[in-house]
């Protein structure tokens, strides 16, 4: 969450930041009279608090003295039944006040391209060239069919439809990349995590998805607790209520997990194939760092998931998200989209966020500088990558005419195949 003195004192600064991302500035109207309603309640509770104690004293003297106190008493009694329900009152717009500025989103960096929506989106850079084929490319839902490695119809009979079981080398394959993946983030000095994936509203609160994101998670009623849609979810808990000395900064993580979305909203949108799905795999990256190196930190977040595309020699490119098309908690966005030649399109593999202290607020992470001084740190966090599309890409960009695929080499060690072929 924001600092609150945005809305008490720079006000302009978050409706400039609303208005950027398309929000209405509805929002900070009712915020406004929320806090201005719990002051003149705080401000009242203090007054009464002021006469009561007057009262007390006045007590004190009468009962020194011998004398009567009973009426005074009676008085005292009446202040402690006002203070105790505009304490109540207090505690009510407390919560009102807190729950709504949860729906407040991050203000994003002076060098965010300012748009609606992905049409303002900009191309930062392209790597790869995309192969021309002598045959026409298939999509990967007939290549997957043709090899026999995506079964969509056990998975619809067993859980229903955007599920998908992978089978043989498929499963391999799916295998292959999470553990390359991995392996290359920890040689590059991420510290690998298999965190829960079921998690408290609390942890998820911390790491921005509530609560607007409700419906777009699965939800555990009976236990209060949620599957994650993202391993950040758990690694922006990892250091929750923590107070990290300077010099331990930054530090960098690394997991793999099943990643659990409803995809509400998105009826009719990319039914076929594994492009978006109720249960996928992602390796995510997450660094904690001091805020005045977080956006270096940031391009270097980005460059990690890129060495991965590149050494499996996937074409891709990096957009730079403009304000209406950024995440919720995010300042800064880049994402990174795989040419998928089957399809004829490119598809977002990895998506990478600076969001400065906005997570570390609501999970109360700071960093403690050598001088004594404590102060938020900064959370980044960064898929690299998300199986699927790379899974799709691998089977688009490497299939053959007589309908195999070649493996990257990379991957070899790890699949102990070079080519999946027809069944």
């Amino acid at each position: 969450m924001l600092d609150v003195s945005y809305l008490r004192k720079k006000r302009h600064v978050l409706e400039e930041a609303l208005r950027k991302r398309g929000y209405s500035l509805a929002i900070l109207d009712e915020l406004t009279e929320i806090d201005a309603r719990r002051r003149e309640i705080i401000t009242k509770a203090n007054e009464l608090r002021a006469k009561k104690n007057e009262i007390s004293k006045k007590i004190g003297e009468l009962r020194r003295r011998g004398e009567d106190a009973s009426h005074l008493m009676e008085e005292a009694k009446k202040y402690d039944e006002l203070l105790s329900e505009l304490k109540e009152k207090e505690k009510e717009y407390d919560r009102k006040f807190w729950d709504l500025w949860g729906y407040v989103p991050n203000i994003p960096h002076e060098s965010v391209p300012v748009g609606p929506d992905e049409s303002a989106n900009v191309v930062v850079r392209e790597w790869g060239e995309r192969r021309e084929f002598d045959f026409t490319p298939k999509p990967h839902w007939d290549i997957a069919e043709l090899l026999g490695i995506l079964d969509w119809k056990s998975a619809t009979e067993m859980s229903g439809s955007r599920f998908v079981t992978y089978r043989g080398l498929g499963a391999r394959l799916e295998r292959a990349l999470i553990n390359y993946f991995l392996d290359t983030h920890t040689k590059n000095g991420y510290t690998e995590i298999f965190p829960p994936i079921l998690v408290k509203p609390e942890a998820l609160y911390a790491s921005g998805h509530l609560p607007k994101f409700h419906e777009e998670m699965y939800y555990i009623n009976e236990d209060n607790l949620y599957l994650i849609p993202t391993a950040e979810a758990s690694l922006a808990n990892l250091h929750r209520g923590q107070v990290i000395p300077e010099d331990k900064l930054p530090l960098y993580y690394v997991a793999y997990t099943p990643c659990f979305r409803r995809e509400a909203g998105s009826h009719g949108r990319d039914v076929r194939g594994i492009i978006r799905m109720h249960q996928f795999n992602k390796v995510e990256l997450f660094k904690y760092t001091k805020p005045e190196e977080s956006y270096e930190e940031h391009e270097k977040m980005v460059q990690d998931a890129e060495r991965i595309l590149q050494a499996l020699g996937i074409p891709y490119r990096v957009v730079l998200l403009s304000t209406g098309d950024m995440g919720f908690a995010a300042a800064k966005t880049y994402d990174i989209e795989v040419w998928a030649p089957g399809l004829g399109r490119w598809l977002e593999a990895s998506s990478v966020s600076n969001v400065e202290d906005f997570q570390a607020r609501r999970a109360n992470v700071k960093l403690k500088r050598k001088n004594g001084k404590t102060e938020y740190v900064h959370m980044l966090n960064g898929s690299g990558l998300a199986t699927p599309r790379v899974f799709i890409a691998i089977l688009e960009n490497f299939q053959q005419e007589d309908g195999s695929v070649v493996i990257p080499e990379v991957l070899r060690p790890y699949m102990g195949v070079d080519v999946i072929r027809p069944e």
